[in-house]
């Protein structure tokens, strides 16, 4: 459910920028925002991954500090796969035609957006919500 939130998060500020910058969304965009969900869907996938092995290894640690630990050894990588596929969309949105570039417009807001919700979005909403509704009780 927590992913679900974070994929709307990311097409609502691609449509939210489209809105702002007076956009015309057109089948460019529409595949830039499906793309967008697939991209959004594995980053969240690979934090929530990491956060599911490091429970059972934690201890007496809290579930907000598992999480946070986890979310800062998935942070490089995340990072990492987002600047080097933001590059060719960046040299797309420079140097594309004008149906590319509406294409990497909403590409690279979405890349951004979806980084940003995987790790900073996402990740605290299911610690609260785990802390609220825990998984076990004792």
């Amino acid at each position: 459910a927590v992913a679900i939130f974070a994929l709307l998060h990311d097409v609502l500020v691609t449509l939210g920028i489209y809105a702002i910058s007076n956009r015309e969304i057109n089948t460019a965009t529409i595949a830039a925002i499906l793309t967008i969900l697939g991209y959004s869907l594995n980053d969240t996938i690979v934090v929530f991954n990491r956060i599911r092995e490091n429970t059972p290894a934690a201890g007496k640690l809290g579930y907000s500090q598992v999480v946070n630990d986890s979310v800062n050894k998935t942070l490089t990588r995340s990072i990492n796969t987002s600047v080097t596929t933001l590059f060719p969309v960046v040299l797309l949105l420079t140097l594309g035609s004008s149906a590319l570039k509406d294409f990497a417009f909403a590409l690279a807001i979405g890349i951004i957006s979806g980084t940003y919700s995987s790790m900073f979005f996402a990740s605290p909403i299911l610690a609260a919500w785990n802390n609220k509704f825990p998984r076990y009780k004792k």
